[in-house]
């Protein structure tokens, strides 16, 4: 049996003493139906003592710094949820295929406009506030719909990591605030503004699919020292499920006037408008940045408030700190 280096932490925070090897390149397990060794147990109705009917019960419990891990079983948790734990937390969601988003058996969902809730960040499903953040394979949504701001994450904290995960939305669907940020084999929907702030966040082997047509980007840096980027490498841009569109997706808008973005390695595909980028901010000089992509949107030649670049961007220059935090099985 195969554990990554976060059941291998768990391990460590239990007592067990296993000799197994640490490193990221471990075969990862094909499911994850049952709690690792450790870890809180969610599950909606229960009546087994020592577990949690809720997702936010669960995380009220923790306290402390110590290394810790919750486990949600199947089904749809109705809930807003806020973390903000001081030690390094990681959270599981039942799944067939750890890998991937497509078979997570787990989300958590909530109803609720900014404008209603008084903030972007009081509208959030799930709303996470901690350093040293991973979750896997569970879906956050927020089912408002169109017309409002209304966030199903906002990831405002360093060192956090979401593997396998969906996220669904309208308007503003993910906003990544700050921090380093590091989304791997994830599925994001929306329509307007769908991923936006400003970390610095790595979005590798996703799905970006727009609802509507409208701008998927909307980065808030503002000044030349903020070091914050959105890299979206090796993923794909392409209509949600159900949806046609063609030629009236925007890769970014400016959200603020130095909004900064690059799309490498990836297929755009004919949703993608020709211009690739608009406005918003207004007197912005946004960098919007394209490298090696693929499919019918990803023609440069029409492109407005564009920086041309002969490579890629890496994660050294992402996170020039390090980035060894993140899951490189991913």
């Amino acid at each position: 049996m195969f554990f990554s280096k976060l059941a291998l932490v768990t391990l460590a925070f239990t007592g067990i003493s296993l000799a197994v090897p640490t490193s990221n390149t471990l075969e990862k397990r094909t499911a994850r139906t049952s709690a690792p060794t450790g870890c809180l147990s969610v599950q909606a109705d229960t009546t087994t003592s020592g577990w949690y009917q809720t997702v936010a019960s669960a995380v009220a419990s923790l306290s402390g710094t110590a290394d810790a891990c919750i486990f949600i079983y199947s089904g749809t948790y109705t809930e807003q949820i806020a973390i903000e734990y001081g030690g390094a937390l990681t959270v599981y969601g039942y799944t067939t295929d750890t890998g991937s988003y497509k078979n997570n058996a787990v989300t958590i969902t909530h109803t609720i406009s900014s404008s209603a809730a008084g903030s972007l960040d009081a509208s959030s499903t799930l709303q996470v506030k901690s350093s040293n953040f991973k979750m896997y394979n569970i879906n956050v949504a927020n089912g408002y719909g169109s017309s409002a701001q209304a966030v199903a994450l906002t990831a405002n904290g360093d060192q956090q990591g979401y593997y396998g995960c969906k996220f669904d939305g309208y308007q503003d669907t993910l906003y990544a605030k700050s921090g380093y940020q590091y989304y791997s084999n994830c599925y994001i929907a929306g329509a307007t503004d769908y991923i936006f702030g400003d970390a610095s966040a790595w979005f590798g082997g996703c799905t970006i699919a727009s609802k509507a047509g409208g701008a998927i980007t909307a980065s808030s840096r503002e000044v030349a020292t903020d070091t914050s980027w959105f890299v979206i490498d090796d993923s794909t841009v392409t209509a949600d499920t159900g949806v046609s569109l063609s030629q009236n997706v925007y890769l970014g808008r400016p959200w603020r006037v130095l909004a900064r973005v690059i799309y490498q390695n990836s297929v755009l595909t004919g949703v993608v408008a020709p211009e690739g980028y608009t406005t918003m901010a207004t007197d912005a000089t946004p960098i919007y940045m394209e490298y090696n992509n693929s499919g019918d949107g990803a023609d440069t030649s029409e492109r407005v408030d564009f920086t041309a670049t002969d490579s890629a961007v890496s994660k050294d220059t992402l996170w020039p700190a390090g980035y060894a935090w993140i899951d490189t099985s991913y």
